[in-house]
């Protein structure tokens, strides 16, 4: 054993040769300089580089959406728009034929709210044709959907309840499959809708004039409002980062492109382009993205309508909102594998819509975005704490996040103190967004994973106000006991960066001199609550 210790160790270390742990820490010393250092310096090179790659880009879209607030004209303006008037003489001629799509899947606690919003839109009935996609496994819950199609359609409502023998495709195959049905077949244009969206009864008028007007637009984009945003902390959360993305970026995309990337739901396509464009494709977990960049690759136009508005829900609970960021994050990374060489060798786009496409909307936002969020904050900067040898300039770890930040808060102006939280809150969302776009760029196993978003509408509501009627009538309101396997609560991939950011934050306390210690405790914090499943049960305050 003496004479294997003399080989691993120089002759100047074998004074701790007796002790396990020294030997372990010269051994670290002894590969730290021409190893270690190294490495992770370039590690500091490249997150800095990527951090200004995304500060770059926030910045641009914070100038441009300033000069679209301030002089540029509304689609109203920009587009040919006049609204479809009645007329008495004509009837509903000079109205287009419309389809609803509806995609379900055991939508239980939603079918309700979507189908009645569907059918209490303001658009002639013998022009409007509602389509109920529903590819739910549950025999009760299709029962209760195709009841609901019934009941409206005795009111004299043309509404179709459709299903199919299996869920090919997903969501992208049942929209698909509806677009194949025969009764559908004059409609000059489709609006989607996902199963806790509601519209307004004045949504098809707001938004059809401009496909009527101008032939050559192909979609008109909704924004989404969320009626449940102040439900607790983790749907605050997703209102600042979601508000973000329909306040500057959709909005700059539909301002100076005339592209961006279609929502899934709460959108308007004209049936022409989407058949154009190759129609709906599953071979990623967002046929949106997908429909939208091969149309616009043909020519086509978007236009996004940020005061028409569109009542939806977002996830509240961790596990749900975990499925959905993975295919959020995945499907773009996977498309983007796909579609990139096909980007750059179109000839009907102009050369700085394929930078936009490829650059800034794939690249930066979808890859980069998350991936230095990951690395640099949650990786590279506690390991320096470590290797002080290795230097990271206070201008990347502290002045370019922080305008970052700001700059990004500007889509919610009423959470601006919960910034902080919410910080915190997107870094460790950062982990799983990483991995879910590495998934998608190698497109490894869980590429093409589609688990439906858990929604609850108005059953959380409604027990509130039944357990208040029982406060009040003096009755005992039983107490809900939730059970669940401690593996679905437990996160151990959120408890290990919780262990890891501890430890560097200890060893910053004692030997550090930036204080980055506090962050890293705070950051601790944020994972540790995270990984055992507690995170989105505090409630905000406003």
């Amino acid at each position: 054993m003496a004479e294997a210790s003399q080989i691993l160790l120089p002759e100047s270390f074998q004074g701790g040769r007796g002790d396990f742990s020294d030997q372990i820490w010269l051994i670290w010393e002894l590969i730290k300089a021409p190893l270690i250092v190294p490495v992770l310096r370039l590690m500091v090179y490249i997150s800095l580089a990527m951090s200004l790659m995304l500060f770059f880009e926030r910045l641009y879209m914070g100038i441009v959406i300033i000069l679209v607030k301030l002089f540029w004209k509304k689609p109203e303006k920009r587009y040919n728009y006049e609204p479809i008037q009645d007329d008495l003489e004509l009837g509903s001629s000079n109205f287009p034929h419309v389809l609803i799509q509806i995609p379900m899947f055991n939508e239980r606690e939603v079918y309700k709210i979507s189908i009645g919003a569907a059918c209490g839109l303001s658009w002639p009935a013998d022009r409007l044709v509602i389509q109920v996609l529903d590819d739910s496994t549950d025999p009760v819950i299709k029962q209760m959907v195709e009841q609901e199609c019934l009941r409206w359609a005795s009111k004299g409502i043309n509404i179709t309840y459709q299903i199919r023998e299996t869920r090919g495709g997903y969501k992208a195959g049942a929209l698909k499959e509806g677009l194949k049905r025969s009764y559908v077949k004059h409609c000059e244009y489709v609006a989607i809708f996902d199963a806790d969206f509601r519209p307004e009864p004045d949504y098809l008028r707001r938004a059809i004039p401009f496909l009527v007007h101008n032939p050559d637009i192909a979609l008109v984009q909704a924004r989404w409002r969320f009626v449940n945003a102040d439900e607790c902390l983790l749907t605050r959360m997703q209102e600042m980062s979601l508000d973000y993305h329909f306040t500057v970026e959709q909005e700059v995309g539909s301002a100076t492109h005339a592209f961006f990337g279609f929502n899934g739901t709460a959108g308007v396509w004209r049936i022409a382009a989407i058949n154009e464009a190759g129609g709906w494709k599953d071979r990623t977990t967002v046929e949106d993205m997908d429909l939208a960049v091969r149309a616009s690759l043909r020519g086509w136009k978007f236009v996004y309508l940020g005061d028409l508005q569109v009542k939806s829900e977002l996830p509240s609970t961790f596990k749900a909102f975990r499925f959905q960021q993975h295919r959020w994050s995945c499907g773009p990374a996977n498309l983007f594998r796909k579609m990139v060489m096909e980007i750059v060798r179109n000839k009907k786009v102009k050369f700085w819509k394929k930078v936009y496409v490829i650059y800034s909307f794939f690249f930066v936002r979808k890859i980069i975005a998350h991936m230095v969020t990951f690395f640099f904050y949650c990786v590279v900067l506690p390991l320096t704490i470590l290797v002080p040898e290795v230097y990271v300039p206070i201008w990347g770890a502290v002045y370019i996040p922080s305008i970052i930040t700001i700059l990004n808060s500007v889509g919610t102006p009423r959470s601006i103190h919960l910034l902080f939280y919410w910080i915190l809150f997107e870094n460790v969302m950062s982990l799983h967004r990483t991995k879910a776009t590495l998934i998608g760029l190698f497109e490894a196993g869980r590429a093409n994973e589609w688990v439906v978003t858990e929604k609850l509408g108005d059953a959380l509501k409604n027990k509130a106000a039944a357990d208040a009627a029982k406060l009040k009538a003096n009755a005992k309101v039983p107490k809900i006991r939730l059970r669940c396997k401690l593996g679905d609560r437990i996160n151990t991939l959120e408890l290990g960066f919780a262990a890891f950011l501890f430890l560097c934050g200890c060893y910053d306390f004692v030997h550090g001199k930036n204080c980055y210690f506090v962050y890293l405790f705070l950051q601790t914090f944020s994972f540790l609550i995270t990984g055992i499943g507690y995170v989105g049960t505090i409630i905000p305050s406003s």
